[in-house]
């Protein structure tokens, strides 16, 4: 209890050794963790979080180093380091985001732990525990690797917090409170070397199960540790802290190729070696406190005996037993000497011997990988000869059985040649059968003549033998028929060997062909043959060859694939550095940005109190525009803001934004203030203190880009308030219309574009009356010319009355923006020559539509040329034109109706252009119809 007292508490100092080693043996001794619990319990975790992050590392060293039940008794009380990481977690400290961290980490540990009982909470397993627990089930070896990629996230995680905050705080490793945060990395780097091999050994047994498009997504998360562990390895070796102890160990320069199989025996188990400490015994301080308590007596002794004297008898004896304890001090300590230095040295030898043992264990492992890989390729040669062996047998028995064949073909060959000698026989006895039944047929007609003579003696024989001839009759009837069918059979034998006969020479020529035909292709299977068999030399040549040009190629394809690896380590190296390099030039340019934001927003908010500033002036409809440019303008921030925060790679838009964003507003500040100077008391207090919270507001969000933490929480809520409270003081204080019915000089300028307004729509009247008159009195081209004519003039006054409507909304929001508070009386007053202007240019416009109507009015009855109607139409341009530039002098740039006006003005000079030609073409085919009329005309008059 003293020990976790003093190991846990809130002093930023790291965790003494000789306490943690003792709360470990008391879970050891008690066989669980139960009193380190209820005391634990007890601890104030949610005040401190030092206390919190020392609490983490002392549960860290329980887990690893204390009694296996500890892992049960942490297993009850999960939710307590749950809710002390959660608390931590949402709270802006910086070691309550590592406590978090660190919680997470202790979670994950106790979760895998207790689902894979196998391994301890040290970690340390054989090889042969790692494939027992793994399996040969697929799946399970796939799942047990993503927990140890998940394990080995959350060490990972835990090591790359610290170091940063150690690098933006610019520590040094030998303060304590450095000491602090550094202390817990201990078990981490032990955590870490195991759980990197068990990945590795891991990964290699996925790849000979898996295809390798498949653990693509495993491969590029190891790699990812793998740098990330590499890069935490380095850092913890340069640090003085570490040196002394513990001996960290260095990993490959690139990670296991994990699609080669035989890269698996180049694999080298990184080994943590923690150096032990001297026993923290107090004997030798004692003895050196005994000693300088005796030699300060000895001091005072000596002054005392050189002033007064040796006390009687008591100096020699003193003296003696502090020689003799000098001397047992110093052969105590130059014993302790020996004994450390022999320790020491069998330390070193046994390190030795364990170094030189694990080498010649990764060197049988090596070994045994290399004769695995090699019984596989020749495995895979013997199946490759055995399958040559094949072949070749197969040709061999082709080659047997092609010989077979031809056996059979001559064995057969000579069968029927004998066939055919025996069919020769026989028809040659059948032949001399032939003449020999001829001659027995000669024969027999010379005996007839006997058996005439003989005939008579046989007929007394007849009727001698007629009793047995009527015995034996049916027996020679039967005989009969039988030699009767015998005789046919033979008969039909003689026909069918006739006929076999043939057929047997006609086979005998094929047999022939065939035979000839069949030593032939015996002559080609063996030249054949012998060609496969060159062929097959050759092949097995070339398959020679192929393989030592597979072998160096598979060769030369591994180093480049290394190489193109390294290659693009660096470029993703590169990328990366190029990537944060963009992110950080585009946030400074965010930060320049919004710096000169808040110099234009605060220089428009000093205004506000400058003295200078009281003689400026400002109109509510000026100060509503600017408002409501502001008001827009947040829109595009918004936006800009929040495609920033998706890709802070891009902050092009949210810069332009800020930008505009701060000159309106500024503008909208100042304005207001200019506004204030002509407005009521209430009124102007109300204003000045509305543009001063939206210039606050304004700040304010800047602020909250500054910093990277709020960027993200910016919102331009309080911003879009102040603005709409800035819009709606202008509209209380915009000048109301009503007041515009005096008969001074701004009831002339109205009355004179009134005039206009109606001296336009009288000429559109008549123009129409003469339209209607001209269809009843003229026909043919005329007609045709006349409507034209009027078309183009209807068209023109449309177009000048367009613009007379413009103009006349123009002037008045000049007069709305231009007066302030004063009247509109007072302002046509104030600008005078503007106002004659105007009222000139109106009366112009008037007398041209009059004298247009005129001369259009003159053309159609004939008494007028066509001259004075393009003049008029081009006066009457200028005329619009006079009055354009007269109402242009005063109106803002941006205006709607200026645009407009100015549209309207291109649109009469188009249509007086129309009328320009409708009048011309309309005198050219008039003039052309007079020339070509010869009735009526004399000889005279047509020479003429």
């Amino acid at each position: 209890a003293v020990s976790i007292s003093k190991a846990i508490n809130t002093q930023e100092a790291p965790v003494k050794e000789k306490h943690a080693r003792r709360i470990i043996l008391g879970t050891h001794h008690e066989k669980g963790a139960f009193t380190f619990w209820s005391y634990a319990i007890g601890l104030p975790l949610p005040s401190s979080s030092i206390l919190s992050w020392k609490f983490c590392h002392v549960l860290h060293k329980v887990l690893r180093d204390g009694h296996p039940n500890v892992l049960q008794d942490c297993q009850r009380y999960r939710s307590n380091i749950r809710e002390v990481g959660d608390l931590w977690g949402h709270l802006h400290d910086r070691y309550g985001q590592l406590v978090s961290i660190y919680t997470r980490l202790l979670l994950t540990k106790i979760s895998f732990h207790a689902k894979h009982p196998e391994f301890p909470a040290g970690l340390e397993v054989s090889d042969e525990v790692l494939e027992k627990t793994a399996g040969t089930d697929v799946n399970n070896i796939f799942q047990l690797t993503v927990e140890l990629f998940d394990y080995l996230d959350c060490e990972l995680k835990l090591s790359e917090s610290v170091f940063r905050q150690l690098n933006t705080s610019m520590a040094v490793s030998q303060m304590s409170a450095v000491q602090c945060r550094l202390a817990p990395l201990i078990q981490v780097i032990q955590d870490c070397s195991h759980l990197y091999h068990y990945a590795v050994k891991l990964m290699f047994k996925l790849h000979s199960c898996l295809p390798a498009d498949t653990l693509q997504g495993h491969r590029d998360r190891f790699h990812e540790q793998f740098r990330s562990l590499k890069n935490f390895f380095k850092k913890a070796s340069d640090m003085l802290y570490f040196k002394r102890l513990i001996q960290i160990p260095r990993l490959p320069e690139s990670p296991p190729n994990f699609l080669r199989a035989s890269a698996l025996a180049e694999h080298v188990k990184p080994v943590v070696v923690i150096p032990e400490e001297a026993p923290e015994d107090e004997e030798p301080e004692n003895l050196i406190e005994i000693s300088t308590s005796t030699t300060e007596p000895q001091v005072t002794s000596d002054i005392f005996e050189q002033t007064f004297g040796p006390p009687n008898g008591i100096r020699d004896d003193r003296d003696a037993q502090i020689e003799s304890l000098k001397r047992e001090v110093d052969t105590l300590r130059a014993e302790m000497e020996k004994i450390k230095l022999e320790a020491q040295r069998y330390i070193t030898q046994l390190k030795a011997q364990v170094n030189s043992l694990e080498g010649e264990v990764e060197e049988q492992r090596k070994q045994k990988q290399k004769a695995l890989v090699d019984n596989e390729q020749l495995r895979d040669e013997l199946e490759r000869l055995q399958r040559a062996k094949q072949d070749s047998d197969r040709s061999l028995r082709l080659c047997a059985e092609a010989e077979k064949k031809a056996n059979a073909t001559e064995i057969r060959y000579t069968k029927l040649k004998e066939k055919h000698s025996e069919l020769i026989n026989t028809h040659a006895e059948l032949l001399r059968k032939n003449a020999d039944t001829a001659k027995q047929l000669t024969v027999t007609q010379q005996s007839q003549e006997e058996v005439a003579r003989v005939k008579e003696q046989l007929a007394f024989q007849v009727e001698q033998v007629k009793r047995e001839a009527e015995l034996k009759l049916e027996d020679q009837s039967v005989q009969m028929e039988q030699l009767r069918r015998e005789l046919e059979a033979r008969r039909d034998e003689l026909d069918q060997a006739q006929r076999s006969l043939s057929h047997a020479k006609q086979a005998g020529t094929e047999l022939s062909t065939q035979v000839e035909t069949l030593q032939a292709e015996k002559e080609q299977l063996r030249r054949s043959v012998s060609e496969k068999e060159c062929e097959l030399l050759s092949a097995r040549s070339l398959v020679q060859e192929k393989e030592l040009q597979l072998s160096q190629e598979a060769d030369r394809a591994t180093r480049e694939i290394c190489e193109l690896q390294g290659r693009l380590l660096e470029k993703s190296n590169q990328e990366q550095s190029l990537q944060q390099k963009l992110l950080d030039e585009q946030f400074s340019i965010l930060q320049e940005t919004v710096r000169e934001a808040e110099g234009i927003l605060r220089d428009a908010v000093a205004k506000l109190d400058d003295p200078l500033h009281v003689r400026c002036t400002s109109s509510p409809d000026y100060l509503l525009s600017r408002a409501e440019a502001a008001l827009e303008s947040t829109d595009a921030l918004e936006s800009g803001h929040a495609q920033y925060v998706a890709s802070m790679a891009d902050a092009a838009a949210l810069v332009g934004a800020l930008a505009l964003f701060a000159h309106l507003t500024a503008d909208t500040i100042v304005n207001g203030s200019a506004t204030s100077h002509l407005a009521p008391t209430d009124h102007a207090d109300r204003l000045m203190e509305t543009c001063r919270d939206c210039g606050q507001r304004s700040l304010d969000y800047l602020g909250e880009l500054k910093d990277k933490e709020t960027l993200g929480r910016a919102e331009l809520g309080d911003v879009r308030r102040a603005l709409r409270g800035v819009l709606g003081l202008a509209q209380e204080l915009r000048p109301k219309s009503l007041d515009i019915k005096q008969e001074e000089l701004g009831d002339v300028v109205e009355k004179e574009m009134a005039s206009t307004s109606a001296a336009i729509e009288d000429a559109v009247r008549r123009i129409e009356e003469m339209m209607s008159r001209a269809r009843n009195e003229s026909s043919g081209i005329k007609l045709e010319v006349n409507e034209r004519i009027l078309n183009s003039c209807t068209d023109l006054m449309k177009a000048i009355r367009l613009l007379v409507l413009t103009s006349t909304n123009l002037q008045k929001e000049i007069v709305e923006s231009g007066r302030g508070a004063a009247t509109t009386q007072e302002f046509y007053a104030k600008n005078s020559r503007w106002t004659e202007g105007l009222i000139s240019a109106s009366k112009a416009v008037g007398w041209g539509a009059t004298q247009l109507v005129e001369s259009a009015d003159k053309v159609v009855l004939q008494t007028g040329k066509y001259e004075e109607l393009i003049v008029c139409s081009h006066e009457i341009a200028a005329s619009t034109a006079q009055l354009v530039a007269a109402s242009k002098v005063k109106a803002e740039k941006s205006s709607r109706n200026l645009g407009k006006l100015q549209e309207c003005s291109r649109n009469v000079n188009e249509m007086a252009a129309n009328v320009v030609a409708s009048t011309r073409s309309g005198q050219e085919q008039i003039e052309e119809k007079d020339t070509m009329d010869f009735s009526g005309m004399s000889l005279i008059k047509l020479k003429k």
